[in-house]
């Protein structure tokens, strides 16, 4: 168990770590004014994602009713030759409640001679298919089941990256992350200061003009183990947005990407095929073989400029570790068992687009939950449920766009 002032001292040493790279940014941005570099320039950008929504979903990132989905306030720009800074604060509602947090500090180098590049500060993982990019750019309105169990929805932290884009007739890139893991795994059993580590690879290329795939492979080494869920303790619908409701030693995802434009202009037409699957491992000491395991497969056509239309669908399956008190015997201590539950989501969208800044969606889900312990794990999946969002950026915003 560590010392109470080994963990105050390392609480305190993350905070200055912050403050001293938010200073060093600071007094080179002025420097960087001072000097005219002229490297680049500063961009300044604002996005308001807000839905409308009967129900909330079972592992659902928003509210019922209208409320805040992801709004971002972000300034970008280049501190010097190959350093370049990033900065978004991020605020949602949930339970009636406007949060806010950095969800980004991030100063890169980038060596271009080698493909190297160099992070560091708090970033979003670029493990997975979509954890990188920004929610109000994806397809659907709510992320896959597998990163909203896995990954709290949106995975960020503080920590170190480095890249290596390969000299390849295709695209290669070799990623490896170090984080403090606080963010995937709050309440913590351990705490090491280097609580996950990530290791990646990107790769892709054109069939032709009109044809392209993208495949990506990732693990995600876990040090921070979560505590067992107390099912006699009362939790909040939006508990799961910060950190990962179910986790594993270890966590293996994989994605597959398959682009179709006829006439060989994405803008105007486009068919995305999108797989993807994890698998969480070593869930727990006394688990044994027992895995959490999650996939999905998703559609989207672009039918002309600005229009597309899509459809989604994915499972969850997880063994939860949970405390259980016995009725019979309530002066007994509380024993640890496993949780077995499914989830199944399937969702239909359209949208009008017209550039990565705006989006108007209406989309209709619904879920299914099975397992003998369905109850604990899965308590309030919604059988129908439609949702209208509307996104809109300004400034850098309406081009700020992973993909």
């Amino acid at each position: 168990m560590p010392l109470p002032h080994l963990h105050a001292l390392r609480i305190t040493a993350t905070a200055g770590l912050k403050v001293a790279l938010a200073l060093i940014c600071a007094a080179m941005i002025v420097q960087t004014a001072v000097a005219g570099d002229d490297h680049g320039h500063w961009e300044f950008g604002f996005v308001l994602d807000t839905a409308m929504t009967g129900k909330a979903m079972e592992l659902g990132y928003r509210d019922r009713n209208l409320q805040l989905g992801h709004g971002d306030l972000m300034i970008s720009g280049p501190l010097g030759r190959g350093l370049h800074l990033e900065a978004i604060v991020s605020g949602h509602t949930a339970d009636g409640r406007l949060l806010t947090h950095t969800e980004r500090l991030l100063l890169t180098h980038e060596l271009h001679d080698s493909g190297l590049s160099f992070g560091l500060g708090r970033f979003a993982s670029q493990v997975g298919a979509i954890n990188a990019q920004h929610p109000h750019e994806d397809d659907f309105s709510e992320r896959p089941l597998l990163y909203r169990g896995f990954l709290g929805n949106h995975w960020f932290d503080d920590g170190l990256r480095l890249n290596w884009v390969a000299p390849t007739p295709f695209y290669l890139r070799v990623g490896a992350e170090a984080f403090s893991g606080r963010q995937l795994i709050e309440q913590s059993q351990a705490t090491p200061a280097v609580g996950a580590s990530t290791l990646s690879i990107k790769t892709g290329a054109d069939f032709d003009p009109t044809r392209s795939w993208a495949f990506g492979l990732s693990v995600l080494n876990n040090l921070r183990q979560a505590a067992p869920h107390d099912h006699s303790a009362s939790s909040s619908t939006h508990a799961h947005l910060h950190g990962a409701s179910f986790s594993g030693r270890q966590l293996w995802m994989s994605d597959l990407t398959l682009r179709w434009a006829p006439q060989g202009r994405p803008e105007d037409q486009e068919l995305k095929l999108t797989w993807e699957y994890a698998s969480a491992r070593r869930i727990h000491p006394d688990a044994g073989d027992l895995t959490h395991a999650a996939s999905a497969l998703a559609a989207v056509w672009r039918f002309r400029r600005g229009w597309e239309m899509g459809a989604k669908a994915d499972w969850l399956r997880v063994h939860q570790p949970g405390l259980h008190d016995d009725d019979a015997n309530p002066a007994t201590a509380a024993t640890l068992e496993f949780g077995a539950a499914r989830l199944r989501e399937q969702a239909l969208m359209i949208a009008y687009r017209p550039d990565h800044g705006r989006t108007l969606r209406l989309q209709y889900s619904r879920q299914q939950a099975s397992g003998p312990d369905v109850a604990d794990v899965f308590p309030r999946p919604v059988r129908e449920v439609l949702m209208l969002q509307l996104v809109l950026g300004f400034g850098s915003a309406r081009h700020h766009h992973h993909d």
